[in-house]
């Protein structure tokens, strides 16, 4: 088992905390490998077996633990008389009402609690409510480039290129990293995860009969990573292809329906929803998102591999990248321009274009536009595959996108 630092850190953060640590993220992202090294650290640091209490809820051996009494009687049973107790539960949305048990193992026993889920219904305001605020989550998400080098193996003779190609080709999720880069394996796991995905955690959780309409909802955001798309926008292609029915009046139900659908993708982890950001009047706009699909490597098996629209491509591995750094990220929205993130901290704000290439004058003038006309002093770059010893312009700083990357 390959260990994950930035998430173990944000683990061990937490230890002993009085809060739940709920970590999300799609299927087969890392989440129970993540938990398993946990325990495994909680064993080397002295921690006794039996105050450590390791549940996974996808495992026939729990298959009797439907709701949260049969939870809380099955955890009760096991808290050993002294100690605190480590409890993790791995895919506890299987589990109905878990909060409910959750909440009163807090105030029963001395414990300390790790959960893991694949959908964000697992953090719905219900819920929330429920535990009273009292937990944290640690959102998990495929491989980063850095991390994609530590798992997978290479010939001596690649270069950074080579390797950052096979990231754009395969994706980051951990499970194809024993597969040595064999396309045909490889899409054999990738099926599986996307397939899982949507029948356990879209179609059987919200009760959907029309599968079709959701992989065509599917496919088309996926062949649109990068663009402003809405949920009328979708509705009206997939009606115009006689996917879905436009109705009569002035709501449209192909705008509903898609809107449901794309809540639940998004409760998923498949896609992650930018919202635009009015630079200038510095308020979120309500109208028009773009979507990012979680993993490269999933979009390809869904569109197959092919070597064209890159700059989007390169866009959306930007975007999980400032998640994964804690950005809060939107796209800027400048008079009629607009500026691809605009990425938030408490302590930090940036404004990010990113281009395949800045080569040639109108490319270049076009990527800084956007950028030159931000009335404020916050950091700007563009970023892109090329290489050069210009390094900013009138301030604006260019950056090749794998050495952003890789950046600590």
């Amino acid at each position: 088992m390959k260990n994950r630092p930035i998430y173990m850190e944000r683990l061990l953060e937490f230890q002993d905390k009085k809060v739940i640590k709920i970590v999300t993220g799609i299927r087969r992202c890392g989440k129970s490998t993540l938990l398993a090294l946990f325990a495994e650290h909680l064993r080397k640091t002295g921690v006794a077996e039996e105050n450590i209490i390791e549940m996974n809820f996808e495992s026939i051996r729990h298959k009797e633990i439907t709701g949260y009494m049969e939870l809380y009687h099955a955890i009760e049973e096991r808290i050993p008389p002294k100690g605190k107790t480590y409890i993790i539960l791995d895919e506890i949305q299987m589990v109905t009402d878990w909060p409910k048990a959750v909440d009163s193992f807090l105030v029963d026993f001395d414990v300390d609690l790790y959960i893991t889920g694949s959908n964000a219904y697992l953090m719905s305001s219900a819920f929330s409510t429920m535990l009273s605020g009292r937990f944290v989550e640690i959102k998990m998400l495929p491989l980063s480039f850095a991390e994609f080098l530590d798992f997978h193996s290479f010939e001596s003779s690649e270069t950074r290129e080579d390797k950052f190609q096979k990231y754009l080709q395969f994706g980051g999720m951990p499970a194809i990293a024993e597969y040595d880069f064999r396309l045909a394996r490889i899409n054999d796991v990738l099926e599986g995860i996307y397939s899982t995905v949507v029948l356990k955690d879209i179609l059987e959780r919200n009760r959907i009969s029309d599968q079709a309409l959701l992989q065509k909802i599917i496919a088309f955001l996926a062949d649109n990573v990068g663009n402003i798309v809405s949920p009328g926008r979708i509705g009206n292609c997939l009606a115009g292809e006689g996917d879905i029915d436009e109705g009569k009046g002035r709501k449209n139900p192909a705008s509903k329906t898609v809107e449901t659908y794309l809540e639940y993708l998004r409760d998923a982890y498949v896609f992650y929803e930018a919202k635009r950001y009015d630079v200038k009047g510095k308020q979120h706009l309500k109208t028009l998102s773009k979507y990012y699909i979680v993993d490269t490597g999933l979009r390809n098996f869904l569109l197959g591999y092919r070597d064209m629209d890159r700059g989007h491509i390169l866009e959306n591995i930007v975007f999980f990248e400032l998640l994964r750094r804690d950005y809060r990220v939107s796209i800027g929205k400048i008079g009629q321009q607009e500026v691809d993130f605009v990425a938030e901290k408490p302590e930090h704000k940036m404004y990010i274009q990113v281009a395949e290439t800045l080569a040639g004058e109108n490319t270049l003038k076009r990527e800084l536009a956007s950028l030159q006309n931000i009335p404020d002093n916050h950091e700007k770059i563009v970023l892109s595959m090329d290489r050069s010893f210009v390094s900013s312009y009138d301030g604006i700083k260019t950056l090749n996108v794998i050495d952003f990357l890789l950046a600590k």
